[in-house]
Protein backbone atom coordinates (compact mmCIF):
# COMPACT_ATOMS: atom_id res chain seq x y z
CA UNK A 1 0.00 0.00 0.00
CA UNK A 2 3.04 2.44 0.88
CA UNK A 3 4.04 1.82 -2.58
CA UNK A 4 1.32 2.23 -4.92
CA UNK A 5 0.51 5.86 -2.34
CA UNK A 6 4.28 7.06 -3.49
CA UNK A 7 3.64 6.05 -6.97
CA UNK A 8 0.16 7.65 -6.88
CA UNK A 9 1.83 11.01 -5.05
CA UNK A 10 4.49 10.76 -8.02
CA UNK A 11 2.37 10.48 -10.99
CA UNK A 12 0.04 13.20 -9.72
CA UNK A 13 2.50 15.53 -9.06
CA UNK A 14 4.29 14.82 -12.45
CA UNK A 15 1.11 16.28 -13.32
CA UNK A 16 1.08 19.64 -11.94
CA UNK A 17 4.56 19.84 -12.57
CA UNK A 18 3.97 19.35 -16.59
CA UNK A 19 0.79 22.49 -15.88
CA UNK A 20 3.04 24.78 -14.22
CA UNK A 21 6.11 24.04 -16.71
CA UNK A 22 3.10 25.07 -19.83
CA UNK A 23 2.94 28.64 -18.40
CA UNK A 24 5.83 29.34 -19.79
CA UNK A 25 5.14 30.02 -23.22
CA UNK A 26 4.88 33.52 -25.26
CA UNK A 27 1.49 32.20 -26.24
CA UNK A 28 -1.23 33.87 -24.59
CA UNK A 29 -4.12 31.50 -25.52
CA UNK A 30 -1.57 28.93 -24.85
CA UNK A 31 -0.87 30.15 -21.20
CA UNK A 32 -4.86 31.29 -20.35
CA UNK A 33 -5.96 27.45 -21.46
CA UNK A 34 -3.15 26.22 -19.19
CA UNK A 35 -3.96 28.72 -16.23
CA UNK A 36 -7.49 27.78 -16.78
CA UNK A 37 -6.87 23.81 -16.64
CA UNK A 38 -4.83 24.29 -13.59
CA UNK A 39 -7.20 26.66 -12.16
CA UNK A 40 -10.12 24.88 -12.18
CA UNK A 41 -8.45 21.46 -11.26
CA UNK A 42 -7.00 22.69 -7.92
CA UNK A 43 -10.82 24.56 -6.77
CA UNK A 44 -12.31 20.80 -7.48
CA UNK A 45 -9.66 18.51 -5.60
CA UNK A 46 -10.00 20.88 -3.08
CA UNK A 47 -13.86 21.71 -3.09
CA UNK A 48 -14.12 17.75 -3.20
CA UNK A 49 -12.01 17.61 -0.14
CA UNK A 50 -12.12 20.14 2.06
CA UNK A 51 -8.48 20.55 2.44
CA UNK A 52 -5.08 19.08 1.26
CA UNK A 53 -4.79 16.09 3.53
CA UNK A 54 -5.49 12.92 1.24
CA UNK A 55 -3.44 11.11 -0.83
CA UNK A 56 -1.97 11.51 -4.05
CA UNK A 57 -3.15 14.38 -5.86
CA UNK A 58 -3.88 15.99 -2.52
CA UNK A 59 0.00 15.45 -1.30
CA UNK A 60 1.17 16.11 -4.46
CA UNK A 61 -0.90 19.65 -4.76
CA UNK A 62 0.82 20.96 -1.63
CA UNK A 63 4.16 20.13 -2.98
CA UNK A 64 3.30 22.69 -5.83
CA UNK A 65 1.75 25.25 -3.83
CA UNK A 66 5.38 27.56 -3.38
CA UNK A 67 5.57 26.93 -7.08
CA UNK A 68 2.77 28.48 -7.66
CA UNK A 69 2.92 31.29 -4.47
CA UNK A 70 6.47 31.90 -6.79
CA UNK A 71 4.79 32.74 -9.98
CA UNK A 72 2.07 34.65 -8.62
CA UNK A 73 4.53 37.23 -7.68
CA UNK A 74 8.31 36.33 -9.93
CA UNK A 75 6.90 36.16 -12.84
CA UNK A 76 6.92 38.69 -15.68
CA UNK A 77 3.64 37.54 -17.09
CA UNK A 78 0.83 39.48 -15.86
CA UNK A 79 -1.86 37.22 -16.48
CA UNK A 80 0.11 34.37 -14.85
CA UNK A 81 0.25 36.75 -11.25
CA UNK A 82 -3.17 38.29 -11.23
CA UNK A 83 -4.74 34.63 -12.07
CA UNK A 84 -2.43 32.52 -9.67
CA UNK A 85 -2.79 35.09 -7.06
CA UNK A 86 -6.59 35.04 -7.20
CA UNK A 87 -6.43 31.25 -7.10
CA UNK A 88 -4.22 31.62 -3.85
CA UNK A 89 -6.93 33.66 -2.45
CA UNK A 90 -9.70 31.38 -3.19
CA UNK A 91 -7.53 28.23 -1.86
CA UNK A 92 -7.32 30.35 1.51
CA UNK A 93 -11.11 31.93 1.43
CA UNK A 94 -11.79 27.91 1.05
CA UNK A 95 -10.00 27.41 4.43
CA UNK A 96 -6.42 25.31 2.97
CA UNK A 97 -3.33 27.00 4.65
CA UNK A 98 -1.40 28.65 1.83
CA UNK A 99 2.00 29.39 2.11
CA UNK A 100 3.38 32.40 3.19
CA UNK A 101 7.00 34.43 1.50
CA UNK A 102 9.82 34.89 3.98
CA UNK A 103 10.91 38.38 2.13
CA UNK A 104 9.45 40.61 0.09
CA UNK A 105 11.85 40.88 -3.17
CA UNK A 106 15.01 39.53 -4.40
CA UNK A 107 17.78 41.02 -2.72
CA UNK A 108 17.79 41.56 1.48
CA UNK A 109 19.80 44.64 1.06
CA UNK A 110 17.83 46.26 -1.53
CA UNK A 111 14.48 47.56 -0.85
CA UNK A 112 11.77 46.26 -3.55
CA UNK A 113 10.31 49.17 -4.29
CA UNK A 114 13.79 50.19 -5.54
CA UNK A 115 14.05 47.28 -7.84
CA UNK A 116 12.89 46.66 -11.37
CA UNK A 117 9.52 45.81 -11.42
CA UNK A 118 8.75 42.09 -13.20
CA UNK A 119 6.27 44.01 -15.41
CA UNK A 120 9.13 46.96 -16.49
CA UNK A 121 8.06 49.15 -18.96
CA UNK A 122 11.44 49.09 -20.37
CA UNK A 123 11.23 47.18 -23.37
CA UNK A 124 14.05 45.66 -23.42
CA UNK A 125 14.61 44.55 -19.86
CA UNK A 126 11.37 42.69 -19.92
CA UNK A 127 11.94 41.17 -23.30
CA UNK A 128 15.18 39.67 -21.07
CA UNK A 129 12.98 39.02 -18.15
CA UNK A 130 9.85 36.88 -20.46
CA UNK A 131 13.06 35.01 -22.21
CA UNK A 132 14.56 33.95 -19.14
CA UNK A 133 11.33 32.66 -17.30
CA UNK A 134 10.55 30.69 -20.87
CA UNK A 135 14.27 28.93 -20.75
CA UNK A 136 13.91 28.61 -16.64
CA UNK A 137 10.09 28.55 -16.18
CA UNK A 138 11.22 30.57 -13.42
CA UNK A 139 12.60 34.69 -13.36
CA UNK A 140 15.67 34.05 -10.96
CA UNK A 141 16.31 36.74 -8.36
CA UNK A 142 19.82 36.72 -9.93
CA UNK A 143 18.33 37.93 -13.15
CA UNK A 144 15.64 40.06 -11.41
CA UNK A 145 18.51 42.15 -10.24
CA UNK A 146 21.05 41.81 -13.11
CA UNK A 147 17.84 43.71 -14.60
CA UNK A 148 19.27 47.18 -13.93
CA UNK A 149 22.11 46.48 -16.39
CA UNK A 150 20.29 44.82 -19.52
CA UNK A 151 23.08 45.04 -21.73
CA UNK A 152 25.08 42.94 -19.35
CA UNK A 153 22.37 40.66 -18.56
CA UNK A 154 21.85 39.88 -21.98
CA UNK A 155 25.37 38.70 -22.33
CA UNK A 156 25.20 37.02 -19.20
CA UNK A 157 21.66 34.89 -19.90
CA UNK A 158 23.55 33.72 -23.70
CA UNK A 159 26.64 32.51 -21.90
CA UNK A 160 24.85 30.84 -19.04
CA UNK A 161 22.47 28.90 -21.26
CA UNK A 162 25.38 27.81 -23.67
CA UNK A 163 27.27 26.36 -20.62
CA UNK A 164 24.56 24.61 -19.26
CA UNK A 165 22.56 23.88 -21.96
CA UNK A 166 24.11 24.04 -25.57
CA UNK A 167 26.84 22.37 -27.60
CA UNK A 168 29.45 21.05 -25.07
CA UNK A 169 31.35 17.82 -24.32
CA UNK A 170 29.88 17.17 -20.90
CA UNK A 171 26.44 15.73 -20.42
CA UNK A 172 23.88 17.93 -19.25
CA UNK A 173 23.73 15.77 -15.47
CA UNK A 174 27.08 16.42 -15.01
CA UNK A 175 26.92 20.25 -15.79
CA UNK A 176 24.83 20.54 -12.89
CA UNK A 177 26.17 18.34 -10.53
CA UNK A 178 29.49 20.18 -11.44
CA UNK A 179 27.66 23.42 -10.25
CA UNK A 180 26.75 22.33 -7.53
CA UNK A 181 30.18 21.67 -6.40
CA UNK A 182 31.47 24.90 -7.06
CA UNK A 183 28.30 26.57 -5.31
CA UNK A 184 29.22 24.46 -2.44
CA UNK A 185 32.92 25.56 -1.86
CA UNK A 186 31.16 29.27 -0.97
CA UNK A 187 28.04 27.71 1.16
CA UNK A 188 25.86 29.19 -1.34
CA UNK A 189 22.75 27.17 -0.56
CA UNK A 190 20.70 29.25 -3.45
CA UNK A 191 22.66 28.01 -5.49
CA UNK A 192 23.10 24.53 -4.76
CA UNK A 193 19.02 24.64 -4.60
CA UNK A 194 18.83 25.90 -8.02
CA UNK A 195 21.31 23.17 -9.57
CA UNK A 196 19.96 20.19 -7.33
CA UNK A 197 16.28 20.83 -9.40
CA UNK A 198 18.15 21.31 -12.82
CA UNK A 199 20.88 18.41 -11.98
CA UNK A 200 16.95 16.12 -11.37
CA UNK A 201 15.04 17.71 -14.22
CA UNK A 202 17.99 16.94 -16.89
CA UNK A 203 18.16 12.69 -15.84
CA UNK A 204 20.30 12.99 -12.87
CA UNK A 205 20.71 10.09 -10.61
CA UNK A 206 19.24 11.22 -7.26
CA UNK A 207 21.82 9.18 -5.08
CA UNK A 208 24.65 11.54 -6.03
CA UNK A 209 22.70 14.31 -4.01
CA UNK A 210 23.53 12.27 -0.89
CA UNK A 211 27.33 13.63 -1.03
CA UNK A 212 30.49 13.32 -3.20
CA UNK A 213 31.25 10.01 -2.19
CA UNK A 214 28.32 8.69 -3.79
CA UNK A 215 29.33 10.79 -7.43
CA UNK A 216 31.35 8.94 -9.83
CA UNK A 217 35.07 8.88 -9.93
CA UNK A 218 35.44 10.68 -12.51
CA UNK A 219 33.60 13.82 -11.09
CA UNK A 220 35.28 13.42 -7.48
CA UNK A 221 38.83 13.53 -9.38
CA UNK A 222 38.10 17.57 -9.95
CA UNK A 223 37.24 17.99 -6.11
CA UNK A 224 40.89 19.44 -5.72
CA UNK A 225 40.96 21.54 -8.54
CA UNK A 226 37.38 23.02 -7.75
CA UNK A 227 38.90 23.56 -4.13
CA UNK A 228 42.43 25.54 -5.68
CA UNK A 229 40.30 27.34 -8.13
CA UNK A 230 37.66 29.02 -5.86
CA UNK A 231 40.01 29.38 -2.63
CA UNK A 232 43.60 30.17 -4.40
CA UNK A 233 43.71 29.69 -8.24
CA UNK A 234 47.25 30.69 -8.72
CA UNK A 235 48.63 26.78 -7.08
CA UNK A 236 46.81 25.53 -9.99
CA UNK A 237 49.51 23.71 -12.12
CA UNK A 238 50.10 21.21 -15.35
CA UNK A 239 50.03 18.41 -13.01
CA UNK A 240 46.64 18.98 -12.00
CA UNK A 241 45.46 18.82 -15.67
CA UNK A 242 47.54 15.99 -16.83
CA UNK A 243 45.89 13.68 -13.53
CA UNK A 244 42.97 14.40 -14.81
CA UNK A 245 43.62 13.20 -18.25
CA UNK A 246 45.43 9.97 -17.22
CA UNK A 247 43.63 6.85 -15.80
CA UNK A 248 41.25 4.72 -16.18
CA UNK A 249 38.57 7.36 -15.79
CA UNK A 250 40.35 9.99 -18.10
CA UNK A 251 39.10 13.42 -19.17
CA UNK A 252 39.78 14.76 -22.03
CA UNK A 253 40.96 18.20 -22.31
CA UNK A 254 37.24 19.42 -24.08
CA UNK A 255 35.95 18.06 -20.98
CA UNK A 256 38.34 19.65 -18.41
CA UNK A 257 37.98 22.62 -20.31
CA UNK A 258 34.20 22.98 -19.95
CA UNK A 259 34.09 21.79 -16.44
CA UNK A 260 36.63 24.46 -15.49
CA UNK A 261 34.28 27.56 -16.79
CA UNK A 262 31.77 26.06 -15.01
CA UNK A 263 33.47 25.35 -11.88
CA UNK A 264 34.76 29.04 -12.53
CA UNK A 265 30.51 30.42 -13.15
CA UNK A 266 29.72 29.33 -10.36
CA UNK A 267 32.38 30.54 -7.96
CA UNK A 268 31.66 33.89 -8.71
CA UNK A 269 28.52 33.77 -9.39
CA UNK A 270 28.35 32.94 -5.66
CA UNK A 271 29.98 36.37 -4.71
CA UNK A 272 27.64 38.31 -6.91
CA UNK A 273 25.10 36.39 -4.88
CA UNK A 274 26.40 37.27 -1.42
CA UNK A 275 27.51 40.38 -2.84
CA UNK A 276 24.24 41.57 -3.75
CA UNK A 277 22.21 39.50 -0.90
CA UNK A 278 20.03 37.77 -2.98
CA UNK A 279 17.09 36.24 -0.94
CA UNK A 280 16.03 32.14 -1.83
CA UNK A 281 13.99 31.64 -4.91
CA UNK A 282 10.32 31.73 -3.20
CA UNK A 283 9.43 28.12 -3.90
CA UNK A 284 12.78 27.22 -2.07
CA UNK A 285 13.81 26.38 1.45
CA UNK A 286 14.03 29.66 3.31
CA UNK A 287 11.82 31.40 0.99
CA UNK A 288 8.45 30.33 2.46
CA UNK A 289 6.47 28.98 5.48
CA UNK A 290 3.23 27.56 6.14
CA UNK A 291 2.95 28.96 9.32
CA UNK A 292 1.44 32.50 9.10
CA UNK A 293 2.05 33.70 12.31
CA UNK A 294 6.21 32.90 11.89
CA UNK A 295 8.23 35.61 13.26
CA UNK A 296 10.18 36.07 10.00
CA UNK A 297 6.82 36.95 8.04
CA UNK A 298 8.35 39.83 5.29
CA UNK A 299 7.88 43.09 5.65
CA UNK A 300 7.06 45.03 3.41
CA UNK A 301 10.04 46.82 2.44
CA UNK A 302 11.29 42.80 2.58
CA UNK A 303 14.50 43.51 4.81
CA UNK A 304 14.23 40.68 7.20
CA UNK A 305 17.87 39.26 7.38
CA UNK A 306 18.54 35.44 7.11
CA UNK A 307 21.53 33.63 6.65
CA UNK A 308 21.45 33.00 3.28
CA UNK A 309 21.82 36.68 2.46
CA UNK A 310 24.20 37.11 4.97
CA UNK A 311 23.14 38.12 8.29
CA UNK A 312 25.36 35.46 9.73
CA UNK A 313 25.13 37.17 12.82
CA UNK A 314 28.49 38.53 12.87
CA UNK A 315 29.86 41.80 13.89
CA UNK A 316 31.67 43.56 11.61
CA UNK A 317 34.57 45.26 14.06
CA UNK A 318 35.18 47.90 11.37
CA UNK A 319 32.25 49.18 10.96
CA UNK A 320 32.45 52.41 12.73
CA UNK A 321 36.17 52.96 11.36
CA UNK A 322 34.10 52.40 7.84
CA UNK A 323 31.40 54.62 8.66
CA UNK A 324 33.67 57.56 9.23
CA UNK A 325 35.89 56.82 6.17
CA UNK A 326 33.02 57.30 4.37
CA UNK A 327 31.73 60.67 5.30
CA UNK A 328 35.08 61.92 5.08
CA UNK A 329 35.30 60.90 1.72
CA UNK A 330 32.07 59.75 -0.39
CA UNK A 331 31.91 60.71 -4.16
CA UNK A 332 32.88 64.25 -4.13
CA UNK A 333 36.07 63.33 -2.70
CA UNK A 334 36.23 60.56 -5.59
CA UNK A 335 35.62 62.91 -8.32
CA UNK A 336 37.83 65.27 -7.84
CA UNK A 337 40.69 62.12 -7.33
CA UNK A 338 39.71 60.61 -10.33
CA UNK A 339 39.93 64.58 -12.40
CA UNK A 340 43.62 64.83 -11.07
CA UNK A 341 44.55 61.57 -11.39
CA UNK A 342 43.68 63.11 -15.00
CA UNK A 343 45.38 66.09 -14.82
CA UNK A 344 48.63 64.63 -13.31
CA UNK A 345 49.38 61.27 -15.07
CA UNK A 346 53.16 60.65 -14.37
CA UNK A 347 54.94 57.80 -16.05
CA UNK A 348 56.77 55.70 -13.08
CA UNK A 349 59.76 53.56 -13.82
CA UNK A 350 58.96 50.04 -13.94
CA UNK A 351 60.83 49.80 -9.82
CA UNK A 352 57.66 51.99 -8.52
CA UNK A 353 55.10 50.52 -10.81
CA UNK A 354 56.29 46.87 -8.96
CA UNK A 355 56.63 48.28 -5.63
CA UNK A 356 52.65 50.28 -5.91
CA UNK A 357 51.79 46.56 -6.76
CA UNK A 358 52.71 44.73 -3.95
CA UNK A 359 52.03 47.35 -1.55
CA UNK A 360 47.87 47.71 -2.52
CA UNK A 361 47.42 45.70 0.28
CA UNK A 362 48.48 47.71 2.88
CA UNK A 363 45.42 49.35 3.29
CA UNK A 364 43.49 46.52 3.06
CA UNK A 365 41.95 44.56 6.44
CA UNK A 366 43.35 41.11 6.86
CA UNK A 367 40.21 38.72 6.58
CA UNK A 368 40.65 36.20 9.55
CA UNK A 369 39.85 32.68 8.22
CA UNK A 370 38.22 31.55 11.87
CA UNK A 371 35.16 34.16 10.90
CA UNK A 372 33.49 31.56 8.11
CA UNK A 373 30.44 30.51 8.66
CA UNK A 374 29.63 26.60 9.11
CA UNK A 375 28.13 25.55 5.70
CA UNK A 376 24.76 24.16 6.03
CA UNK A 377 24.36 19.82 5.64
CA UNK A 378 22.69 20.65 2.51
CA UNK A 379 25.65 22.12 1.48
CA UNK A 380 28.45 20.76 3.70
CA UNK A 381 27.93 17.14 2.00
CA UNK A 382 29.54 18.87 -0.93
CA UNK A 383 32.49 20.32 0.42
CA UNK A 384 35.94 18.41 1.12
CA UNK A 385 38.79 20.20 2.91
CA UNK A 386 36.65 23.13 4.46
CA UNK A 387 39.67 24.41 6.18
CA UNK A 388 41.42 25.33 2.34
CA UNK A 389 40.54 28.88 2.12
CA UNK A 390 41.57 31.83 0.89
CA UNK A 391 45.26 33.35 2.41
CA UNK A 392 46.22 36.51 0.79
CA UNK A 393 48.54 36.11 -2.24
CA UNK A 394 51.30 38.29 -0.96
CA UNK A 395 51.96 35.93 2.42
CA UNK A 396 53.72 33.90 0.34
CA UNK A 397 56.96 35.37 -0.43
CA UNK A 398 57.95 32.07 -2.77
CA UNK A 399 55.14 33.20 -5.57
CA UNK A 400 55.19 34.26 -8.44
CA UNK A 401 53.42 37.14 -9.80
CA UNK A 402 51.37 36.33 -12.94
CA UNK A 403 52.29 38.96 -15.41
CA UNK A 404 49.16 39.42 -17.61
CA UNK A 405 51.70 40.89 -20.46
CA UNK A 406 53.15 36.80 -20.45
CA UNK A 407 49.59 35.42 -20.84
CA UNK A 408 45.98 37.59 -21.05
CA UNK A 409 42.67 36.71 -21.79
CA UNK A 410 43.01 38.76 -24.94
CA UNK A 411 46.26 37.23 -26.56
CA UNK A 412 45.90 33.76 -25.47
CA UNK A 413 43.03 32.65 -23.60
CA UNK A 414 40.35 33.66 -25.62
CA UNK A 415 41.62 31.16 -28.41
CA UNK A 416 42.51 28.67 -26.52
CA UNK A 417 38.78 28.35 -24.56
CA UNK A 418 37.67 28.14 -28.14
CA UNK A 419 39.83 25.81 -29.51
CA UNK A 420 39.17 23.62 -26.68
CA UNK A 421 35.40 24.46 -26.58
CA UNK A 422 34.00 25.83 -29.21
CA UNK A 423 32.24 29.48 -29.04
CA UNK A 424 32.83 29.40 -25.76
CA UNK A 425 35.26 31.95 -25.49
CA UNK A 426 33.13 34.46 -27.94
CA UNK A 427 30.68 34.40 -25.42
CA UNK A 428 32.95 34.95 -22.27
CA UNK A 429 34.87 37.94 -24.00
CA UNK A 430 31.82 40.06 -24.81
CA UNK A 431 30.61 39.14 -21.46
CA UNK A 432 33.61 40.43 -20.00
CA UNK A 433 33.82 43.58 -22.57
CA UNK A 434 30.67 44.85 -21.65
CA UNK A 435 31.28 44.36 -17.81
CA UNK A 436 34.21 46.10 -18.18
CA UNK A 437 33.42 49.13 -20.17
CA UNK A 438 29.75 49.14 -18.93
CA UNK A 439 28.41 52.96 -17.97
CA UNK A 440 26.34 55.21 -18.05
CA UNK A 441 28.36 58.57 -17.31
CA UNK A 442 27.35 58.76 -13.71
CA UNK A 443 28.24 58.57 -10.08
CA UNK A 444 25.46 59.08 -8.02
CA UNK A 445 23.61 62.09 -8.46
CA UNK A 446 26.42 63.21 -10.73
CA UNK A 447 26.04 63.15 -14.41
CA UNK A 448 28.76 63.36 -17.44
CA UNK A 449 31.65 61.27 -15.42
CA UNK A 450 34.03 59.49 -16.99
CA UNK A 451 33.84 56.32 -14.67
CA UNK A 452 36.78 54.71 -16.57
CA UNK A 453 39.36 54.73 -13.90
CA UNK A 454 37.40 53.71 -11.19
CA UNK A 455 35.91 50.81 -13.28
CA UNK A 456 39.65 49.97 -13.83
CA UNK A 457 41.07 50.36 -10.07
CA UNK A 458 38.02 47.74 -9.34
CA UNK A 459 38.75 45.33 -11.99
CA UNK A 460 42.97 45.18 -11.56
CA UNK A 461 42.41 45.42 -7.67
CA UNK A 462 40.37 42.24 -7.68
CA UNK A 463 43.01 40.37 -10.05
CA UNK A 464 45.53 41.88 -7.72
CA UNK A 465 44.33 39.90 -4.78
CA UNK A 466 44.62 37.19 -6.90
CA UNK A 467 48.41 38.00 -7.92
CA UNK A 468 47.65 39.47 -11.38
CA UNK A 469 49.80 42.35 -12.21
CA UNK A 470 48.80 44.19 -15.04
CA UNK A 471 52.26 45.88 -16.07
CA UNK A 472 50.85 48.99 -17.61
CA UNK A 473 48.80 49.87 -14.63
CA UNK A 474 49.79 52.49 -11.94
CA UNK A 475 48.24 50.43 -8.45
CA UNK A 476 48.89 53.29 -6.81
CA UNK A 477 45.73 54.73 -8.23
CA UNK A 478 43.68 52.07 -6.49
CA UNK A 479 44.53 53.03 -2.54
CA UNK A 480 43.78 56.72 -3.88
CA UNK A 481 40.33 55.73 -5.94
CA UNK A 482 38.97 52.94 -3.01
CA UNK A 483 38.38 54.05 0.11
CA UNK A 484 39.15 51.68 3.04
CA UNK A 485 35.24 50.64 3.50
CA UNK A 486 35.03 49.84 -0.55
CA UNK A 487 38.39 47.58 -0.38
CA UNK A 488 37.30 45.51 2.53
CA UNK A 489 34.00 45.17 0.69
CA UNK A 490 35.08 44.11 -2.37
CA UNK A 491 37.69 41.86 -0.53
CA UNK A 492 35.26 40.20 1.47
CA UNK A 493 33.03 39.33 -1.39
CA UNK A 494 35.47 38.17 -3.53
CA UNK A 495 37.38 36.17 -1.19
CA UNK A 496 34.93 35.12 1.30
CA UNK A 497 31.63 35.65 -0.21
CA UNK A 498 29.69 33.72 2.31
CA UNK A 499 30.69 35.91 5.34
CA UNK A 500 29.45 39.04 3.97
CA UNK A 501 26.83 40.94 5.84
CA UNK A 502 24.08 43.92 4.76
CA UNK A 503 26.35 46.04 6.98
CA UNK A 504 29.09 45.72 4.66
CA UNK A 505 26.98 46.45 1.68
CA UNK A 506 25.74 49.70 3.52
CA UNK A 507 28.98 50.76 4.57
CA UNK A 508 30.96 51.43 1.76
CA UNK A 509 29.76 53.34 -1.32
CA UNK A 510 26.94 55.12 0.59
CA UNK A 511 26.50 57.79 -1.85
CA UNK A 512 25.88 55.21 -5.01
CA UNK A 513 22.57 54.46 -6.18
CA UNK A 514 21.64 50.66 -5.16
CA UNK A 515 22.20 49.99 -9.65
CA UNK A 516 25.76 51.36 -9.35
CA UNK A 517 26.50 49.20 -6.30
CA UNK A 518 25.20 45.86 -8.67
CA UNK A 519 27.56 47.20 -10.95
CA UNK A 520 30.24 47.27 -8.87
CA UNK A 521 29.19 43.19 -8.06
CA UNK A 522 29.26 42.54 -11.70
CA UNK A 523 32.64 43.65 -12.05
CA UNK A 524 33.29 41.70 -9.19
CA UNK A 525 32.21 38.66 -10.57
CA UNK A 526 33.52 39.23 -14.32
CA UNK A 527 36.67 40.00 -12.85
CA UNK A 528 37.13 37.43 -10.72
CA UNK A 529 35.96 34.44 -12.89
CA UNK A 530 38.56 36.36 -15.77
CA UNK A 531 41.39 35.73 -12.70
CA UNK A 532 40.24 32.01 -11.86
CA UNK A 533 40.50 31.52 -15.72
CA UNK A 534 43.70 33.05 -16.49
CA UNK A 535 45.45 30.49 -14.24
CA UNK A 536 43.39 27.89 -15.48
CA UNK A 537 44.09 28.12 -19.08
CA UNK A 538 47.63 29.07 -18.28
CA UNK A 539 47.78 25.74 -16.74
CA UNK A 540 46.31 23.69 -20.02
CA UNK A 541 48.42 25.76 -22.01
CA UNK A 542 51.66 24.53 -20.35
CA UNK A 543 50.43 20.88 -20.55
CA UNK A 544 49.64 20.95 -24.03
CA UNK A 545 53.17 22.57 -24.89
Amino acid sequence: MAEEHTLETSLEKEKFIKLLMQIATRDKTLRGQTLETLCSTVISVVSNNGQINGHGIYLALKEQLPVILRLSIQCPFDDVRERLSELLEKLQDLGVKVPQIFFSGPSNFINITQVVPVNTDTQQTWMLFADAFIQNNRLEHITHIMGYHPQYLDSFLKMQHYLLRGDGPLSFHCRHYIAIMAAARHHCSYLVQLQTAEFLLSGGDSSWLKGLNHAPQKLQDIIEINKILAHRPWLISKSHIEKLTKGSNNWSLSEVMHAIIILSHFHSLSSFIFGCGINPELDHEGGFTFESDCNNAALPNGNVSHDQSCANGQTNTTATDCQQTEREGGIRHLLSTMRRLQEESVDQPEEELVKRFQNVETNSQKLSQSDVPSPKTDVGRYITDSDFMYLDFFSNKDMSTFRAQDYSWEDQGFSLANRLYTDIGSFLDDKFRVASTLTYYTMGDNHDVDTSSFRRAVWNYIHCMYGIRHDDYDYGEVNQLLERPLKNYVKTVTCFPERTTRQDYEVCMQEFKHSEKVHVNLMLLEARFQAELLYALRAINSYMT
